[in-house]
């Protein structure tokens, strides 16, 4: 498999602050490859260094195999959508999107030809003539990629692009984006602190954290198997307990909780008796009057409130010693009786539930 863009210890440091620590991935050809993590972790300091707006404080960016140090940024071979789209408002539609190649010096038919092309592969045929405020939101961030689209570039990268857009535009959107990658076939790179964006659309995903990347790895990987806490927790919805390891199982650890609650989960790394743990779990993992509860973990909680959304509805409730959970209430059957106020037996599974030693 080739890889369009090679990134090999990656150093950026501003003053006596380290934007991005020592970062290396391969991005292959024709994929999309999302960065996902908070603000600030250092993803869109990364992004700038492939664009070529930042020069890196030490490592190697190659792209297609030509190493891209010193290469300005009107020379590689990528281009930039930003949040905020950057569109003409004084030009037409297909104007905007023939910029960069009048910019080029290509001919007339030829540009002609090619924003044709563009259009139709954006879905947007016979939308040349209008004028930018024209447009719907969706509409726009399609022109926005076809004016980078038109030049051909290796990659397309991506900086929180639906971060403007209403819910059920981006919602629409995510969807829109990943057709359109498949359609055009170009390598996109995607940054966001948006985890439904990244999981959605991406083949695979990087977890940004304090500048370092936490974990590499298909969105199903990352939300099943974290390999750290912080990706256990960034990535998807999660309930967390504290505890104690009481004894160690074959694969498993039986877990005191600090509320006195004792679990059996995995645990990610071998933990020793009396190591400090935190266990993590799924809101979904958890199964409401399990009608068979052996080899489940199984505790009573009290319902404080039905969060109602559609197929996404959970509940919030409550243990004994007022600790917080998240139940997701599931599609395959009816919970109607269950009111604000109601005790109800929750129990999981042991492979549901994963141990970390505690930081620190």
């Amino acid at each position: 498999m080739t890889n369009d863009l090679s990134v090999r210890n990656m150093v950026k440091r501003f003053g006596d602050f380290l934007a991005v620590d020592n970062v290396s991935f391969d991005v292959p050809t024709g994929s999309f490859f999302s960065i996902l993590g908070p603000s600030g972790c250092g993803k869109t300091t990364l992004l700038r260094m492939i664009a070529g707006f930042e020069a890196p404080t030490s490592g190697s960016i190659e792209i297609r195999g030509e190493d891209m140090l010193g290469v300005p940024p009107n020379k590689r071979p990528v281009n930039l959508v930003f949040q905020h789209l950057a569109l003409f408002p004084m030009m037409n539609v297909a104007d905007n999107i023939a910029f960069g190649l009048k910019r080029r010096g290509v001919d007339a038919p030829t540009t002609s030809k090619k924003v044709e092309a563009m259009l139709e592969r954006v879905g947007l045929p016979g939308y040349g003539s209008k004028q930018i405020n024209q447009l719907s939101g969706g509409q726009k961030q399609r022109v926005a990629i076809a004016r980078c689209l038109v030049l051909e570039p290796s990659v397309l990268l991506l900086d929180e692009p639906l971060g403007a857009l209403d819910l059920k535009l981006r919602e629409q959107m995510k969807v829109e984006l990943k057709k359109l990658q498949n359609k055009v076939g170009t390598t996109f790179i995607y940054i966001t602190h948006d985890q439904s964006e990244a999981l959605v659309m991406s083949d695979r995903v990087a977890v940004m954290n304090n500048g370092r990347f936490e974990q590499v790895g298909t969105p199903q990987e990352l939300y099943g198997e974290p390999d750290t806490p912080f990706v256990a927790q960034f990535v998807g919805d999660t309930n967390k307990w504290s505890g104690v390891v009481t004894q160690g199982l074959s694969g498993d650890v039986l877990v005191t909780t600090d509320e006195g609650y004792s679990f059996r989960a995995r645990s990610h790394t071998p933990c020793h008796q009396g190591a400090r743990v935190d266990l993590f779990l799924r809101p979904e993992a958890m199964v409401i009057e399990p009608r068979d509860k052996e080899g489940l973990n199984v505790f009573d909680v009290t319902v404080k409130s039905i969060l109602f959304d559609g197929a996404n509805s959970r509940l919030l409730t409550l243990t004994e010693q007022e600790h917080e959970l998240i139940v997701t209430l599931p599609q395959n059957r009816r919970f109607d009786h269950i009111e604000p106020g109601n005790v109800i037996t929750v129990g999981w599974h042991p492979e549901s539930g994963v141990c970390f030693e505690a930081e620190g």
